[in-house]
């Protein structure tokens, strides 16, 4: 018989898991995934940030968790960071939209369901461990690390990208609560109806959005855990302060929207303007402010050799 914390994590994996089967096939489009030199460019940003550099080399074999539907291993597969991609996530529809975009740009990499608490590979299998906004959707945080400390060469290196931090809760409510009483107003602007029945019902998965975020994190309380699972040489810093509050106001607009009727010209307008603030927080705020009071945190450490 479980007990109740098993109960709630398989709880936590079953929401998951229907949130993003669900998700899937708008998923690249709501969150502005690009696999392009644009998206290329971002998660170059990103891991350089969270390494304190680029790689001098390319990793022989990295382990995606919670690949989603790519963003982050096809584009450093097309950067040539790994000469070999192995992509893990619990959700089918995900890893078939993932299957899908490496199939139409000739990648090659490996996609296999598989639980971050429970991975299905021998120790020492890789010598990059990484994901993109995975780590606060899973249940048992120091299972899981100790589950990627396996899995890792001795001298390996863990990086995770785009965790959302405690403040960031905080800044992202402010502009979600403004976005919904000026919804009506925007959507006269732009043209857009308002979204469909059906959407608001969960066609989209929204309905389950607040079940399967269940972790935000200190700089602090994230370096510990992290160093309790055996890694050392840990860094954290922050990233996205100004295009985060900026961010959740275009997302909470458009989804109040029918996604299919918002106009390609405030799509295009929405993703440069966003972009242009990303440059302004890595250029002038991420250097001088303290990783808490930015929206995400980003991470690496190293499995001792």
């Amino acid at each position: 018989m479980s007990t109740p914390e098993q109960a709630a994590a398989e709880r936590i994996r079953d929401a998951n898991v229907r949130y993003h089967d669900a998700a899937a096939a708008s998923y690249d489009a709501k969150w502005g995934i690009n696999l392009g030199a644009t998206g290329q460019a971002q998660v170059r940003a990103k891991l350089e940030k969270a390494l304190g550099g680029w790689p001098g080399e390319p990793f022989e074999h990295g382990l995606e968790i919670g690949a989603g539907t790519g963003y982050f291993c096809l584009n450093l597969v097309q950067l040539g960071v790994l000469d070999r991609a192995t992509a893990t996530d619990i959700s089918d529809g995900m890893l078939d939209a993932l299957r899908r975009s490496a199939s139409d740009r000739d990648l090659a990499v490996d996609a296999i369901r598989a639980d971050a608490e429970r991975l299905p590979f021998e120790d020492a299998s890789f010598d990059l461990v990484f994901g993109h906004a995975v780590l606060h959707h899973l249940p048992d945080l120091e299972l899981s690390f100790a589950e990627f400390a396996r899995v890792l060469r001795p001298g390996g290196t863990l990086a995770f990208c785009g965790e959302p931090s405690r403040y960031g809760d905080v800044i992202a409510a402010a502009p979600k609560r403004g976005a919904q009483l000026v919804a009506p107003l925007w959507r006269r602007a732009v043209g857009a109806p308002e979204r469909p029945a059906q959407a608001r019902d969960g066609r989209y998965g929204d309905d389950l959005e607040w079940e399967v975020d269940v972790h935000s994190f200190a700089p602090g309380t994230l370096g510990e855990l992290v160093r309790d699972a055996g890694f050392e040489d840990v860094r954290i810093r922050g990233e996205e302060l100004l295009s985060s509050i900026y961010g959740w106001t275009l997302r909470s607009l458009e989804a109040t929207a029918d996604p299919e009727r918002v106009p390609w010209s405030w799509q295009s307008f929405a993703f440069r303007s966003y972009l242009a603030l990303q440059r302004l927080d890595t250029a002038l705020l991420e250097p001088r402010l303290p990783p808490a009071l930015f929206y995400n945190l980003v991470l690496s450490a190293r499995k001792p050799g």
